[in-house]
């Protein structure tokens, strides 16, 4: 697995001029290496990749690691970056600059010295978007599980509970089918707060007549899924019937049509033009999809202002949404991958408008 990866990251490395890259992100750590353990770095060079971490792993790291050389690091572990690097007068040396902060990068600059520190963007994750086999069977469990929370949920869930009761129901029969924690925090809403899109589990009480917004992932061997269903408790108020429906609607014509080549923007016009030509376009705030991984949010984005161009093996999702403030929200989530032709869907929980 981390030869592939390393040789990948090589290549991006000739492409900069870079004579090393320093991996400090500990999610890149882990595509990279395999490592699981809470702290180290991966350091790439020409001709080497290592493995710095401190004590407490010497036993873990060289069981994950596979194809790098795991190194106990010295008391500041920029002292033994420096010690590993080859020896030249004028190194340039990347690192991640969405991940350093300004107080590690001038002293990483100053240990380094007279090595040039190169600020590189997204080396890693742009590797990241494209999922291999192993990670799509990941992914595939992850989105399994996260289908199978919903069914149960749907035998559990009634008026009388707390959204964190639901919740908690939730997160316990994630991690106890495997998930080793949710892929972020549960969003729950309920009644008027299903209009709010991040509308994360309150105390508020499940009430009659009223829409359930579910979104939820199961965080499981390092990867996320994300799933999102919206649900009805007696008889809510017809209006929101009638954007559930208009939203299955934007959400299946994106499903149908999504296809390597596309745009970002293009896909997310897919279920924008239907939203809005029902005049619900201004309650659609947010983006269609975004990519999906060992992160909840990665690259590509559907969004208006994407210019990511779908490729095979991306993975991402589909949610479009529509927010009535004071009244509810609807919102339907899929993830699916980009194919040869067109994409695969992960997830398959029903979208019929159920009614509890």
């Amino acid at each position: 697995m981390g030869n592939k990866r390393i040789s990948k990251l090589r290549t991006v490395l000739q492409e900069q001029g870079l004579d090393a890259m320093l991996i400090t992100s500990g999610i890149n750590r882990r595509y990279l290496s395999g490592f699981t353990g809470s702290s180290g770095y991966v350091l790439v060079t020409g001709d080497e990749s290592y493995l710095l971490t401190d004590f407490r792993y010497m036993t873990q790291a060289p069981q994950q690691a596979k194809g790098l050389k795991v190194v106990e690091h010295a008391a500041k572990f920029i002292d033994s970056v420096r010690e590993l690097l080859p020896v030249s007068s004028n190194l340039r040396i990347g690192f991640e600059q969405d991940d350093v902060t300004f107080s590690a990068y001038t002293a990483y600059a100053e240990a380094l010295q007279p090595a040039v520190l190169v600020p590189v963007s997204k080396a890693v994750e742009n590797i990241r978007m494209f999922k291999d086999e192993e990670e799509l069977a990941v992914m595939q469990r992850a989105a399994d599980l996260a289908d199978k929370t919903f069914r149960h949920i749907l035998n559990v869930v009634k008026p009388g509970m707390t959204e964190r009761d639901v919740d908690l129901e939730m997160e316990f029969f994630m991690r106890s089918h495997g998930a080793t924690a949710s892929s972020f925090d549960t969003i729950v809403a309920s009644g008027e707060r299903s209009a709010m899109p991040h509308g994360v589990a309150s105390d508020r009480v499940i009430q009659g007549n009223e829409l359930i917004t579910f979104d939820f992932g199961a965080l499981l061997d390092g990867y996320c899924s994300d799933l999102t269903r919206t649900i009805a408790v007696g008889t809510p108020d017809p209006k929101l019937k009638e954007i559930y429906d208009i939203v299955l609607e934007a959400q299946l014509h994106a499903l149908a049509n999504i296809k390597p080549g596309m745009t970002g923007r293009e896909c997310d016009a897919l279920t924008r033009d239907i939203i809005t030509r029902y005049g619900y376009g201004e309650y659609f705030g947010h983006s269609t999809g975004h990519g999906l991984g060992m992160e909840v949010h990665e690259w590509p984005r559907l969004s208006k202002l994407s210019d990511d161009v779908m490729k095979p093996g991306m993975v991402v999702t589909v949610e479009p949404g529509i927010y009535l403030a004071g009244l509810g929200g609807v919102r339907i989530e899929d993830d699916i991958v980009i194919t040869e032709t067109g994409i695969q869907l992960l997830t398959h929980s029903s979208k019929d408008y159920l009614i509890l």
